[in-house]
C-alpha cells in the first residue's frame, strides 16, 4: 500500500529532464536538415562511359602471332641402322594372403568395454554386460576391416 503513493510522488516530481530531451531532439532535427544533399558527378570520361575507342584507337582481341619461316627440306639418304632395345623383367609378384585379426581385437574391445561399462555405469554388472557388448562388436568390426596385415605366402 505504500508503494502505490510512493509511485505517484516519483512520477509528479520533474527534474526539468524532459526539457533536455526535448532540446537535444530539435538540436539532432536542426542539424539533419541542414545536411547537403548528394550532388552526382556531372563529368564522366569516355572510358568510364564504355567508349574506349573515342580517341581513333582500335581494339586489338588478341596478341599477334608470330611468323615462322618454312622448315628446310630433307633429303632421303641411306637407312640407318636401329639401336638394339633394352628389355627390362620384372619378377613376378609373390602371391601374399591377408591376415585378418577379428578375434583378438574382439577379446580386446570386450574387455575394455566391459570395464568401461563397469566404472562409468551406476549398476555395475548391468554396465559391464553392456560395455562388454559393445566393446567386443566394434573390436570385431575393427579387427576384421581395419587391422589387416599382407603375409606372403611361403612356397615349397
Amino acid at each position: 500500500m505504500m508503494l502505490v503513493p510512493a509511485a505517484l510522488l516519483f512520477a509528479a516530481c520533474d527534474n526539468g529532464d524532459e526539457r533536455r530531451v526535448d532540446d537535444a531532439l530539435r538540436n539532432d532535427l536542426a542539424l539533419a536538415s541542414q545536411a547537403q544533399q548528394y550532388m552526382p558527378q556531372q563529368f564522366v570520361s569516355p572510358q568510364e562511359q564504355a567508349y574506349a575507342n573515342s580517341y581513333g584507337y582500335a581494339p586489338r582481341p588478341y596478341a599477334p602471332q608470330p611468323i615462322y619461316a618454312p622448315a628446310p627440306a630433307r633429303r632421303a639418304s641411306a637407312p640407318s641402322r636401329r639401336a638394339a632395345s633394352t628389355v627390362y623383367r620384372v619378377p613376378a609378384e609373390q602371391p601374399t594372403r591377408v591376415v585378418k585379426n577379428t578375434k583378438r581385437d574382439a577379446i580386446i574391445g570386450a574387455v575394455a568395454g566391459g570395464a568401461i561399462g563397469a566404472v562409468t555405469s551406476r549398476d555395475r554388472i548391468k554396465g559391464a554386460v553392456i560395455g562388454a557388448a559393445a566393446g567386443g562388436l566394434l573390436g570385431a568390426v575393427i579387427g576384421n576391416n581395419v587391422d589387416k596385415k599382407r603375409v606372403p605366402v611361403p612356397q615349397n
